[in-house]
C-alpha cells in the first residue's frame, strides 16, 4: 500500500473524488493519492454555485504543472458552495486534500451514486493496483 492517507469515512470513485455525506450535502475534493500523483496544483476552476448538475457532470477542474483533470460528480443536484480560497492558494489541495481542500458542496438531488462508491480499503486496493 502506498503512503497515502484514506479516511475510512469518506466514499471514493475511481476517477480520485471523494465524496462525504451531510444530510443532503454532499462535499467533494480529490483524494491524496491524487494529489500526490498530480504534484504541485497551480490553479482550480469550478462550477457556478447555484449551476444544476447531473450524475457524471464535470463540477470544474485542477491543473497541476503536471497534468489537468476534470472533476466529476456521481450525483445530481445544485452547487451549493465551491471553495473559492483555492483560487488563490491551490496548493492547499497539496497539504489538506481531505480538510481545507475541499472543492465542492452539492445538494444533492438523488443520493443513489453514492451507493457504488469505494470504501477506504477499496479505494487503497484500486490505487495499489494502479
Amino acid at each position: 500500500m502506498g503512503d497515502w492517507k484514506t479516511p475510512a469515512n469518506l466514499k471514493y470513485s475511481e476517477s480520485d473524488e471523494w465524496f462525504a455525506l451531510d444530510g443532503d450535502i454532499v462535499t467533494i475534493g480529490i483524494t491524496d493519492y491524487a494529489q500526490d500523483q498530480l504534484n504541485d496544483i497551480v490553479y482550480v476552476e469550478f462550477r457556478d454555485p447555484g449551476d444544476s448538475i447531473d450524475a457524471g457532470d464535470s463540477f470544474g477542474e485542477v491543473e497541476s504543472v503536471k497534468a489537468a483533470s476534470e472533476l466529476y460528480s456521481v450525483v445530481p443536484g445544485e452547487i451549493a458552495e465551491v471553495n473559492t480560497a483555492l483560487e488563490d492558494e491551490p496548493e492547499t489541495v497539496n497539504a489538506d486534500p481531505f480538510g481545507a481542500g475541499w472543492m465542492v458542496k452539492i445538494r444533492a438531488a438523488d443520493l443513489a451514486g453514492l451507493d457504488g462508491l469505494m470504501d477506504a480499503a477499496a479505494y487503497d486496493a484500486y490505487c495499489d493496483s494502479r
